[in-house]
């Protein structure tokens, strides 16, 4: 299940971090920004996976958060606010 890969392969840069706090206007730590990444996708209901191109994206509407996440490197790209 993609779900399962995601959640055990995702992975930031560090350039990642800051764009998290940027688009949710937050001053998270990075390993604030990483619990609460790892807590959407994993409440995140497999039908909110979608696979688009080259990325995944993933939409959280109880938090209205959609996590982007390329297809081949599983890297976390951007967050955005829905």
């Amino acid at each position: 299940m993609i779900k399962n890969e995601i959640i055990e392969k995702h992975c930031y840069t560090k350039l990642v971090y800051q764009r998290i706090n940027k688009k949710l206007k937050t001053s998270f730590t990075n390993k604030e920004s990483e619990a609460l990444i790892k807590k959407l996708l994993q409440e995140t209901a497999i039908e909110n996976y979608l696979k688009k191109g080259k990325n995944f994206y993933i939409s959280n509407k109880e938090y209205g958060i959609r996590i982007t996440i390329n297809s081949n490197t599983f890297r976390i790209i951007t967050v955005d606010k829905l």
